[in-house]
């Protein structure tokens, strides 16, 4: 099994997640940074974040992710990486919003998927605009998986030169509607990006976990967090993201793989170590 240092990406809020599900999801700018702090310090590397005004309603405004970032970098020296999905109804133009404050990273998802009894929509063109806006400020993305076409597309727009190699993939699994969330499912995926690229692995509800521990094994990288997952273990709340992060790290020593320090995710991710500041 490889020694590489292990990047935990903390998903410290999503679009979906709301207070009536758990208490501990955080709405406003200063309590995702709050979080992502405690996510630091539990191990993450980089964290994963998504725009919500004061009464939980998802937004992708500017004003909003600028604040998140200047809390962010404030409070630690965690990655960043904005999200470009925001939520399903959201056009393409409030995702890209906050692009120009340059984060550290800022994610793509390269196709459409069903999405519980919504659709996330991502037509080609749709992609094409995304990785324009990322590309014309110089953020690096990360590529969305959650369907084997997300791979190819990625790979199309590779070859057409809109992307810049070698790729990071984060590959979500388990949203109903989409690709399950089993070990053999991981392994294609893996299977089907170039060599030179890294990956990690989001497992979605009970799935998120062990997934995890499959993802260290294989020498990949993992996303935890609210997001994704509110349950520390069955019936257990998370009190926050960094609960979730603890258990990977856990995992991580005990498998022998050394945590990435945000310098080392930069690295290997191939972002600038200097962050831009907001």
């Amino acid at each position: 099994m490889t020694r590489e240092p292990l990047l935990i990406t903390a998903a410290v809020v999503g679009a979906e997640v709301m207070r009536e599900q758990t208490p501990y999801v955080p709405y406003t700018p200063e309590e995702i940074a709050d979080e992502c702090a405690r996510c630091r310090a539990a191990g993450a590397a980089m964290v994963h974040v998504h725009g919500r005004l004061e009464d939980g309603t998802p937004t992708q405004d500017r004003e909003t992710f600028g604040a998140i970032l200047r809390g962010v970098r404030e409070r630690c020296d965690a990655l960043v990486q904005f999200s470009t999905g925001g939520a399903v109804w959201m056009s393409v133009a409030e995702r890209i919003d906050a692009v120009s404050l340059r984060p550290d990273m800022a994610t793509l998802t390269t196709g459409t998927v069903n999405f519980g009894d919504d659709v996330f929509m991502n037509s080609l063109p749709m992609i094409r605009e995304i990785a324009h806006a990322l590309g014309r400020v110089g953020v690096r993305p990360e590529i969305e998986v959650f369907d084997t076409g997300m791979v190819d597309t990625a790979l199309k727009l590779l070859k057409e030169g809109l992307l810049d190699g070698p790729l990071h993939f984060d590959f979500v699994l388990g949203v109903p509607g989409a690709m399950g969330a089993r070990r053999e499912n991981l392994e294609f995926l893996v299977g089907m990006i170039p060599e030179g690229s890294t990956w990690s692995v989001a497992g979605v509800g009970r799935h998120e976990l062990p997934l995890a521990r499959v993802a260290i094994e294989l020498g990949g990288h993992v996303r935890v967090g609210l997001e994704d997952n509110i349950y520390l273990s069955k019936g257990v709340l998370a009190k926050g993201s960094h609960e979730l992060v603890e258990a990977v790290a856990g995992y991580a020593a005990e498998l022998g793989r050394p945590l990435a320090t945000p310098a080392q995710a930069a690295e290997m991710l191939r972002v600038p170590a200097e962050p831009w500041l907001v």
